[in-house]
């Protein structure tokens, strides 16, 4: 079960380069989410390649 989903997209050589630096900084601002699932996907045609990670998420449950 997730509440909620964060999409993360790269097209371009720098950002594909980057692609994990923001997803750990994005993870790590957003440390009350717990990640429940993700899916990663690659596209390309004969210019592009993309690159897309899917992160499916909930609230962690307050500890006590």
């Amino acid at each position: 079960m997730f509440t909620g989903v964060k999409v993360f997209s790269a097209t371009k050589a720098k950002e594909r380069e980057e692609l994990g630096e923001n997803v750990t900084r994005w993870i790590k601002s957003n440390s009350d989410l717990e990640i429940v699932d993700r899916v990663v996907c690659q596209s390309s045609d004969n210019e592009f390649h993309c690159y897309t990670l899917v992160l499916f998420y909930k609230h962690a449950k307050a500890q006590p």
